[in-house]
């Protein structure tokens, strides 16, 4: 079966054609570092976190770019309030969100771009443009003419007279069309600034994904990524001047975008007050559970935010990771024969949840469908290897071991096994083990007491014991 995607441009699902056999470009837009990222700005990463560990696992070689806006209104506004210099004030918030992303369990991207490292890029795109008359200078201020780029609306669908600003365009009377929209800005007072051929200034917010994506994908890359609330004028602005400065299109070959998470009801965002921070969600639940969360409804579906939400996510990893540990345990016993009652259905059920997991992905990235078909795997098996006249005969045992096998395989692509770092303070895996094993000897020396303030001690520190037929496991929470 052939990856289809649902692309934003042509607002249909394609099947997915890569630029270039066996390699796939990605771009993706990053954030604008000035405080602590929301939980919204983590989505597009771990969903193509997600993306490029499937696409890798079908045979392909990834290369997947994110951006920081370290140069932006944004940033300056509230590096005046603190009294430091804007760069500085990002590049902190930069590695911040770094670490909050790696908490999450996404890899490195293999380019971080920032736009003050690539304003010689970003010139040369601007120069061209005016050269080729797509736009035009006024008192430093250089502008895109969106009249010269008929197809302009072409990603949002929206017809140029029925247009209006969007956010970050600011209304100046001095534009050929109120729609015209900023390429390069004049200096100001307090400004991060470079020199350039019409004076100092610095980059508008819509070039600079142009100037980096061109850089390191070329023209005609595969995907781009972001949030709805980017389709305009973000990257609609980003196809018009690439695709006017290039002469060629198209400037991207798939756009694919995700939807808003909610928090009652409204759209979680800085400007109306009702966000919670990566760094807040992952102290109220663990790092993997939200990463869980996230997975757990379709990219282009809206995703509410919320406490029973997140419990949802956690019972759910819970059941994964839980069966995960059983049925090693279960493999660790010794053989007791040589035939196993249900072990070619399991076997035929491995092979079937493989195929449809793989379809489900290949039918634009649906991890929730995903999740669902590693829930059938799990629930499939436990009816049989949680019997309590289960037998670990050598057919069951093989049959055992490749259910497993596929559950680890098919969690890491969706990247749900990564490890956590421990928080300060806490136990050792050695540590852990010891303490159990005092507690197995207060029990069996009827020392119940201690037996019992041991178990409660660890569960304080996030350590759940399991006390089972085959013996006692515990687990992190």
């Amino acid at each position: 079966m052939a990856i289809t995607v649902f692309n934003t441009l042509t607002q249909k699902k394609e099947e997915f054609v890569p630029r270039e056999p066996g390699k796939i470009s990605i771009y993706v837009c990053g954030v604008t570092p000035y405080n602590y990222a929301h939980i919204g700005n983590a989505r597009p990463p771990v969903i193509w976190d997600c993306i490029r560990r499937f696409l890798r696992y079908r045979g392909y070689q990834v290369c997947l770019v994110q951006n920081f806006t370290d140069v932006d209104d944004k940033i300056i506004f509230r590096a005046q309030q603190i009294g430091i210099e804007p760069l500085e004030l990002s590049a902190e918030y930069s590695q911040v969100y770094l670490e909050d992303l790696a908490a999450l369990g996404i890899e490195p991207a293999d380019q971080y771009p920032k736009v003050s490292e690539h304003i010689k890029e970003i010139i040369q795109i601007v120069e061209g443009l005016v050269e080729k008359g797509h736009a035009y200078v006024i008192d430093g201020d250089v502008y895109f003419a969106i009249d010269t780029f008929p197809e302009y609306g072409k990603l949002s669908g929206r017809q140029l007279e029925e247009m209006l600003s969007g956010a970050r365009v600011d209304v100046d009377d001095r534009k050929q069309n109120p729609m015209d929209f900023a390429l390069w800005k004049a200096a100001k007072p307090g400004e991060p600034s470079w020199d350039s051929p019409w004076g100092k200034g610095r980059p508008g917010w819509h070039i600079e994904c142009s100037a980096m994506s061109l850089k390191y994908l070329g023209v005609g890359f595969d995907f781009h990524g972001g949030g709805t609330d980017l389709i305009f004028p973000h990257h609609e602005n980003e196809i018009a001047q690439a695709e006017a400065y290039c002469g060629t299109k198209p400037f991207v070959r798939y756009w694919l975008h995700s939807a808003f998470i909610t928090m009652s009801g409204d759209k979680m965002s800085k400007s109306l007050g009702n966000v919670v921070t990566i760094r807040e969600a992952c102290e109220r639940f663990s790092p993997k559970v939200v990463r869980f969360w996230l997975l757990g409804t379709h990219y282009r579906h809206p995703l509410s935010f919320g406490e029973e939400e997140l419990h949802a996510a956690a019972r759910g990893l819970e059941r994964l990771e839980i069966a995960k540990e059983n049925w090693k345990h279960l493999l660790s016993a010794g053989t007791t024969g040589q035939n196993g009652d249900q072990a070619e259905k399991i076997t035929q059920l491995v092979t079937d949840c493989k195929k449809r997991f793989i379809e489900a992905m290949e039918d634009d990235f649906n991890t929730a469908l995903a999740l669902g078909i590693l829930y059938e795997l799990v629930r499939e098996v436990n009816k049989w290897a949680l019997a309590t006249n289960f037998k670990l005969t050598t057919g069951n045992q093989q049959a055992l071991q490749e259910a497993l096998s596929l559950l680890e395989e098919l969690g890491a692509v969706l990247g749900i096994w990564f490890e956590q770092d421990p928080k300060a303070g806490s136990l050792s895996d050695e540590q852990i083990n010891e303490l159990v094993q005092k507690r197995q000897e207060a029990r069996a020396s009827k020392d119940f007491k201690t037996a019992d303030s041991i178990r409660d001690s660890l569960q304080e520190q996030g350590i759940i014991l399991e006390d089972t037929p085959q013996g006692v496991r515990w687990r992190r929470e």
